[in-house]
């Protein structure tokens, strides 16, 4: 392992802005990108918005685009096990030099712009260096999700060309609005005039996404869910309007809407004359795509491991259908669960979409708790589970390393991970050895 007091400086740095919180708006960020030399302003591409699917379009695209011999600039969040995966080229994640550059530089511009807009929060700095990073390598186009919402998110302070909303739900309606309609209005702003859109909303939320783009004069594109042609334990199986049938290699019935719009989205870089992606290059990526920590299945000393955020109750019902679409596919034996979650989640609406699962009844639920201020102990986890019928099966491991030896010793069945990405990502960097996500490592922390 390499030695960097440099890099854990600058993530420390990074982070600490943290303190600032989450305060939308895009005069900061303007600023911030305006005294970096505004190197948003050759770069173009996607600009991704929507409550799910976000995360999977950016790899189902991002994966076309590699096979395609396209060098795009990706955003991936949150990070499972460095900070680095948030800045990604080709799929790889930033070097740890280049990362504590570009954060003296976007520190030192924070403190250049004017007090009256505010201290830069850690997200608005982080967009600034990766669109200075961006333009720096010289990438042919970017893939970049919004943070919440989309129209004071920072993010937003680029147009890249194209506009996707992969749908909406209900999402930070302390921020967002409380009703549907609201927060399209807010995802529907990253649709600009000049842009090429695409969206899978429906209902209410597409009518105003439909009167954005008209308004606006945007070309925009509608995908219902691909039709679903099968699954099993690695991947699905969809037909698309260009390709006909054509393998995923993303596990979840859920897919077949994220890679409808992916696959829109390819169209539209087309249409907005940004990059070209063959048929040949789309199913080579799709097939061939990964999105670490989302129903991401491992071989772990003989064991199925499957490990998977569902930290909050959409993404929990996902599982549960994902679980009884694989127990089949999946080795014989009792499930284990091994699970934790964030105080500040709703833990009781988690807990209800996931034990509905058909695979969860005779389940054994391993309640643990990483060690985090914001960590929702694990005896109150365990108690919320017994809430719903699992009584005799769920038990209490506070310390999460101990908790997933417990489920590798004991039974033989498949073992899921879930309940917070703060878990998913502990685990995984216990379970995967990736040298390009191996941080640098301080003498102090040796």
């Amino acid at each position: 392992m390499t030695t960097d007091t440099g890099y854990a400086e600058a993530l420390r740095a990074l982070t600490e802005r943290g303190r600032f919180g989450i305060r939308l708006g895009l005069g900061r960020t303007r600023a911030l990108l305006r005294e970096l030399g505004d190197p948003h302003l050759a770069i173009r591409g996607a600009l991704v918005a929507g409550t799910n699917g976000k995360g999977s379009v950016l790899a189902l695209a991002g994966a076309a685009l590699r096979a395609a011999g396209i060098r795009a600039g990706e955003t991936p969040k949150p990070h499972l096990v460095t900070y680095r995966e948030r800045m990604q080229i080709g799929g790889r994640p930033i070097d740890p030099v280049a990362f504590g550059r570009l954060t003296a530089d976007a520190l030192a511009a924070a403190d250049r712009i004017p007090r009256r807009l505010g201290d830069p929060t850690e997200f608005e700095i982080l967009t600034a260096m990766l669109f200075r990073w961006f333009a720096d390598e010289g990438i042919d186009l970017a893939l970049v999700e919004v943070g919440l919402g989309g129209r004071l998110d920072a993010t937003h302070a680029w147009d890249g060309g194209v506009a996707a909303i992969t749908n909406v739900d209900l999402d930070h309606t302390d921020r967002l609005g409380t009703t549907i309609a609201a927060i399209a209005r807010e995802k529907a702003a990253i649709v600009e005039r000049g842009d090429v859109a695409v969206t899978g909303a429906n209902g209410e939320a597409l009518a105003i996404v439909r009167r954005r783009a008209a308004r606006l004069r945007v070309p925009l594109t509608v995908v219902p869910p691909a039709p679903l042609l099968g699954l099993d334990r690695d991947g699905i199986e969809v037909e698309l309007p260009r390709l006909g049938r054509t393998r995923i290699g993303l596990r979840g019935r859920h897919q077949a809407a994220n890679v409808a719009v992916a696959d829109a989205v390819l169209d539209a870089l087309e249409a907005a004359g940004i990059a070209a992606v063959p048929g040949a290059a789309r199913r080579e990526g799709y097939a061939a795509v990964r999105w670490p920590g989302r129903l991401e299945l491992l071989a772990i000393d003989g064991r199925d491991v499957l490990l998977d955020g569902a930290h909050n109750p959409a993404g929990a019902a996902t599982l549960a259908t994902a679980l009884d679409d694989l127990r089949p596919h999946l080795a014989p034996g009792r499930l284990t669960l091994v699970t934790a979650s964030m105080a500040d989640k709703d833990v009781e609406g988690i807990v209800a979409a996931l034990s509905v699962a058909a695979a969860m009844s005779d389940a054994t639920v391993i309640a643990t708790a990483m060690d985090l201020p914001r960590a929702l102990p694990a005896a109150e986890l365990a108690a919320r589970w017994r809430r719903h019928g699992l009584a005799g099966n769920v038990v209490v491991e506070s310390d999460p390393d101990r908790a997933l030896d417990r489920a590798l010793s004991e039974g033989d069945g498949p073992i899921v991970v879930a309940g917070s990405l703060y878990l998913v990502g502990a685990v995984r960097a216990r379970l995967v050895d990736d040298p390009l996500l191996r941080d640098p490592v301080t003498v102090a922390a040796r």
